[in-house]
């Protein structure tokens, strides 16, 4: 066999492909509302990195307390630790939270004013390229992805239709600039994913990877937390009453367990296509039933939003290429 054939993927049973892409799409409707919720409770706050460590903040906490009283979650934290041990994963890899604690933050600084479908395009801009390139490279629990046609197709259709969706809002030269913050997370997000796969893989446990990603967020954001205390001082809005508010930590976990346990099966381009897919038909769902000054969806953006599913297709029928030789 050659070199080149040792590093393809075995081909994937298409059910699971197809599972996949539903629980994907899924959790991409969740991470719609989470950002409404982050993005609310930043304008409530006056501060969107005070709303990021809310978020992640209990998040964490309530994994804290779910994973130790789980056996399946302590056995995780064995193997997760003998795998740092013997280097089966390097400690790298467990930075995924990063790129996640980015991105809430962003949710929090940005959408009160782009909304949530402007924000969605931007991340969607970033997570398909940056996708392709995290499957190709072999980042992933997958290992190596072949950018065949179709893949490509899938992701530039999603570009476009996510485009097309929010087009008449991207005209503001304002606007275009603070959609750089999301920009730049969806770029993260597709590495976020892939080594997040790989804590999973090592660790045994969807909850363990989901702590290890929560913990490293968590930290990364009360840095940051810290930094915007001495340069803004404490966040002028007072802590809002309402409970729905609260549950963006809480929807995160649903996310990043979902995307860690099934990233395996449908690769890091095609996890990251299903997701957008939900996001931006949940994010069109939320301006339209519960709009905002900033949310303003028409025909034009319910075409996107259709457009965005036929693109998902496209990707997840795309046969997998079997190992040469095979």
């Amino acid at each position: 066999m050659s070199v080149a054939g040792t590093l393809a993927p075995p081909a994937l049973p298409a059910a699971r492909r197809i599972t996949g892409v539903g629980l994907a799409v899924a959790s991409g409707l969740a991470v719609a509302v989470q950002s409404r919720i982050n993005g609310e409770l930043g304008v409530r706050l006056a501060d969107g990195i005070a709303a990021a460590v809310v978020s992640f903040g209990l998040g964490l906490l309530v994994l804290v307390v779910l994973v130790p009283a789980t056996p399946r979650g302590r056995r995780g934290l064995v193997a997760l630790r003998g795998a740092l041990t013997d280097g089966t994963l390097r400690p790298w890899q467990c930075l995924g939270g990063v790129c996640g604690a980015f991105l809430v933050a962003a949710q929090g600084l940005t959408i009160g004013t782009l909304g949530v479908a402007v924000f969605t395009v931007a991340v969607v801009a970033g997570q398909s390229g940056s996708s392709l390139a995290v499957d190709r490279a072999g980042v992933g629990p997958s290992g190596p992805q072949p950018v065949t046609g179709r893949r490509l197709a899938g992701a530039a259709l999603t570009v476009v239709a996510v485009l097309l969706a929010v087009g008449d809002r991207l005209g503001d030269p304002g606007t275009l600039g603070l959609a750089l913050l999301p920009l730049l997370a969806g770029v993260g997000i597709a590495w976020q994913q892939a080594v997040n796969g790989r804590v999973r893989m090592a660790s045994g446990s969807v909850l363990t990877a989901t702590l290890v990603n929560f913990t490293v967020g968590t930290a990364a954001l009360l840095v940051a937390f810290a930094v915007d205390l001495a340069v803004r001082g404490w966040p002028a809005g007072g802590a809002p009453a309402e409970p729905w508010l609260y549950l963006g930590g809480p929807i995160g976990i649903v996310f990043i367990a979902v995307a860690a346990a099934i990233v395996r099966f449908t690769g890091v381009l095609l996890l990251g296509l299903a997701t957008i897919a939900g996001q931006i038909v949940g994010a069109v769902l939320l301006d339209l039933l519960l709009p905002t000054a900033a949310s303003r969806p028409g025909p034009v953006t319910l075409l996107g939003a259709a457009l965005t599913l036929a693109a998902v297709g496209v990707a997840a029928l795309a046969p997998t290429a079997p190992r040469p030789g095979r």
